[in-house]
């Protein structure tokens, strides 16, 4: 691998977060309620072999916004979202030479953030690659496994660039974070929601959840505490981080569902059940 740029780290088979050495017994993130150790148990992988094993695919997701995926999957899955010049979004767990090229080609990235922990990815590794720095924010801080000069702290909301922004929204973790694209959406605005706010597969809804896979759901009031906030914010679109989650009418698709999220949590279907 005679371009890398990059340094080979310790990387969760499960999640797919690098790791610092020494490794613990088990992956810390894995080890949360909100995610899973599998019943074989803890295991690791690295960098160097994901990279032997594995193909970035790079397309365009609309004008000028970039989806990036790992086949096969690394980790949860996740899809990285690049735009380009500016910022790369919830990054794989996987970093080769060829998406390296491709994302220089397209512009580049001056920042490296995920939405919240689980999608720390390979963040790190693609700093250094890029020549980026890492955001980790600051109330999500305990979570951050693989620690480096490259990572700088934030919170609240930050400017990263003219009409591409960061917001604080909490609930699936403190610190959980959306973008707000201002350019996307034929200048509506997109949102890159990670699992902030999650999209579902009917294209109408989303969910708000403490856990999405052990279905920990948030309280009523913690939900309509994320929903006024991302009223608060100019967007259209509203990306997730699995290939193929979008919701095309991202604020109706938002107020709804929590309007429906509440109902169920405070019984007012309970007669359904």
């Amino acid at each position: 691998m005679s371009g890398r740029r990059w340094s080979d780290a310790p990387v969760c088979a499960t999640c797919g977060v690098e790791q610092a050495e020494p490794l613990p017994e088990t992956c810390r993130i894995c080890a949360d309620e909100r995610q899973w150790v599998p019943g074989s148990g803890q295991a690791w992988t690295s960098l160097d072999a994901l990279t032997a094993t594995r193909e970035i695919r790079v397309e365009e997701l609309e004008p000028g916004l970039w989806g990036l995926t790992s086949e096969p999957a690394v980790g949860i899955g996740q899809r990285a979202i690049l735009v380009p010049g500016d910022l790369l979004w919830d990054p794989l767990g996987v970093v080769t030479e060829a998406a390296v090229e491709r994302v220089r080609q397209l512009g580049g990235a001056r920042r490296i953030v995920a939405s919240h922990p689980h999608m720390h990815g390979a963040q790190v590794a693609w700093a250094e690659a890029l020549g980026a720095r890492v955001l980790v924010h600051e109330a999500d801080a305990e979570w951050l496994q693989r620690d480096h000069e490259l990572v700088e702290r934030w919170s609240g909301s930050r400017e990263l660039a003219p009409g591409l922004a960061l917001h604080t929204l909490g609930g699936h973790f403190p610190g959980a974070a959306v973008a707000i694209w201002a350019a996307g959406s034929g200048g509506l605005g997109s949102m890159l929601a990670g699992d902030t706010i999650q999209p579902k597969p009917d294209r109408r809804h989303v969910a708000f959840m403490r856990s999405y896979p052990n279905h920990l759901p948030l309280s009523h009031r913690v939900v309509r505490r994320i929903a006024d906030a991302a009223a608060g914010l100019r967007y259209r679109r509203l990306y997730g981080n699995i290939p193929g989650q979008l919701i095309e009418d991202g604020p109706e698709a938002v107020e709804r569902s929590a309007v429906r999220h509440i109902r169920w949590v405070l019984g007012d279907f309970d007669h359904l059940t």
